[in-house]
């Protein structure tokens, strides 16, 4: 795994660079796991755009993810590893010992050939999922669930991991990649290991046409737009806006709180995400 730098041949090659992807094995997927994906360009199904600056960009087919892993007491076989254009990090495509065949986020340091299982009676090692009552404290862990059998919804970004700090009773205590610290019942299960392409984060795009491929389109500040268009556009010569930063409806978009008061998983948050020094968490 490494980041590859070009020559600087134009302003954008200057500041871009690429990863090398050196630990793919496959470029096509696995063709019975694809499905399409339908654009909407930001808009809902009236045709209104209620998220900004977002539109175009390549085609993509969707792979089909197991987060559930719930495919107990039949070891599988890492076939390949793949580039999944919907996600940051890389996906792995199992050959299990009935026939049937899934792709799983890949774990750092996993490698094809590898074999891997799921089950609270299987070994600790990278790959595996358990419960989180069979995983011993200390390991990384990515793909963690909240509620038993729903399937994986935190850390899942390309090279996170979380950690077990401590059990007691029903519940089991982890640390966020964010910092923040919270309960999550020991029937719910997570995959052990760091999750793949942890140079992700280095990556530099070096030109607004890559972003364009992504489908993002160009950010425009409010301040430098017309009175008619945002409330913090007009004024004479460069101004800040004149007002705190809203949106084009004049929500405002600093100081608000967006987390749901009454989401009743607040309630098994021992600590909010802060004091996260250079990437360390802090206990």
């Amino acid at each position: 795994m490494g980041i590859r730098v070009y020559k600087p041949t134009s302003p954008g090659r200057r500041s871009s660079s690429v990863n090398d992807y050196a630990e793919l094995t496959e470029a096509r997927p696995e063709k019975s796991l694809c499905r399409r994906i339908k654009k909407n360009g930001g808009r809902n199904h009236h045709g209104v755009i209620t998220t900004r600056f977002r539109g175009g960009g390549t085609r993509k087919i969707y792979r089909v993810i197991d987060f559930k892993r719930n495919k107990d007491g039949v070891p599988a076989r890492v076939a390949t590893i793949e580039y999944d254009p919907n996600r940051n990090c890389f996906i792995s495509l199992l050959y299990y010992a009935d026939g049937e065949k899934r792709y799983i986020l890949t774990p750092l340091g996993i490698k094809t050939g590898d074999r891997v299982e799921s089950g609270s009676a299987c070994e600790p090692k990278i790959g595996n999922a358990m419960p989180l009552e069979a995983i011993p404290a200390g390991l990384d862990i990515h793909n963690i669930e909240m509620t038993a059998s729903q399937g994986g919804k935190l850390v899942r970004g390309a090279g996170s991991s979380a950690k077990i700090v401590a059990k007691e009773g029903d519940w089991v205590s982890i640390v966020l990649p964010s910092g923040e610290m919270r309960m999550i019942r020991k029937e719910c299960r997570a995959t052990i290991g760091q999750l793949s392409n942890p140079d992700h984060q280095n990556v530099k795009l070096g030109k607004a046409g890559r972003k364009r491929h992504m489908g993002r389109r160009p950010h425009v500040r409010g301040c430098a737009m017309n009175p008619v268009a945002h409330p913090m556009g007009g004024g004479e010569g460069h101004r800040s806006g004149g007002r705190h930063p809203c949106s084009p409806t004049g929500v405002s978009a600093k100081g608000g709180k967006t987390r749901n008061p009454r989401n009743p998983s607040n309630k098994r948050i021992i600590r909010r995400r802060k004091n996260k020094r250079q990437g360390q968490l802090v206990l």
